[in-house]
């Protein structure tokens, strides 16, 4: 299967600490460039983020945002360690019976680091249920750029084939078209009452017939729509490969258009290339 780069997810992640929102989405880029907007208090989930992200993907930017809202029955506690705090006092105390003039302040005992401490939700547990619902919008988007692939390599089939069709159609008509340039040529030379040498004008006539000939060309294109297809089939990160073959597909299309001498011919050449421009415009947005 191919994916497109551009997919778009979003995972609500409910809980006893509050509500979480993920949002993913991507567009197309030559690279992988990944983008997080994380709440201060979560920056550590950025390198766990990173790996699942460059695990599943291969090219596209990429944003992944989350969004947090503490529920009102978080644990704000206020819990004192007293056998630290006796521990200050008995400091302070031995200071003032050293000479020590200042007093004892009990606000300053508890700014004493240790003494006063909050209790907090589980960190670990909190940013395990937060990668997991990651894992859920992974998936969801995931399964979004695959749909959008789907779609993708059904249109470029079609084109393949319409481009299969226009050089199947040029093949056909190339010796009628000769035939048609001979007669021509001929016809001219007797409205000009040129006395030509018979084997001088079958010499010539089998030169034309060289410089016009676009079977080299028509089997090349067979050969690149079969290379799209099988490229298509293996599915994966076949952006890059794909693009290339379009370039080759246009080289065709245009030795095809040049050696045209025949306005049927002419007409095929132009449309296998708007056939290959829009198989290009959805190339450009898969991974």
């Amino acid at each position: 299967m191919i994916h497109s780069m551009t997919a778009y997810a979003r995972e609500e992640v409910k809980g006893e600490w509050g509500t979480a929102v993920w949002e993913l989405r991507s567009v197309n880029q030559r690279y992988l460039e990944t983008h997080f907007r994380l709440p201060e208090q979560f920056r550590a989930l950025e390198i766990p983020l990173r790996d699942r992200l460059r695990k599943q993907l291969q090219r596209g930017k990429v944003e992944c945002s989350l969004r947090f809202s503490a529920g009102n029955e978080s644990n704000t506690e206020l819990n004192v360690n007293e056998e630290l705090a006796r521990a200050v006092i008995r400091g302070a105390e031995w200071l003032q019976s050293q000479g020590a003039k200042a007093s004892i302040d009990p606000l300053e005992v508890l700014r004493w680091p240790g003494v006063l401490t909050s209790q907090e939700a589980d960190m670990d547990a909190l940013q395990a249920e937060l990668l997991a619902g990651f894992d859920k919008a992974m998936s969801s988007f995931l399964e979004h750029r695959g749909a959008e692939g789907s779609n993708m390599q059904k249109l470029i089939e079609d084109r393949l084939e319409s481009i299969s069709q226009q050089a199947a159609k040029v093949r056909q008509r190339m010796p009628e078209i000769i035939q048609w340039q001979r007669d021509r040529l001929l016809s001219k030379f007797e409205e000009a009452k040129i006395e030509l040498d018979a084997e001088r004008v079958e010499q010539e006539m089998v030169m034309l017939a060289q410089k016009v000939d676009v079977a080299e060309e028509l089997d090349r294109l067979d050969s690149h729509i079969k290379e799209t297809r099988n490229a298509l089939n293996k599915g994966g990160a076949c952006g890059r490969r794909l693009d290339f073959m379009m370039q080759e597909f246009n080289r065709e299309a245009n030795t095809l258009g040049s050696k045209s001498i025949h306005a049927d011919i002419t007409a095929s050449a132009v449309e296998i290339k708007v056939l290959i421009e829009q198989m290009r415009e959805q190339i450009q947005n898969i991974e």
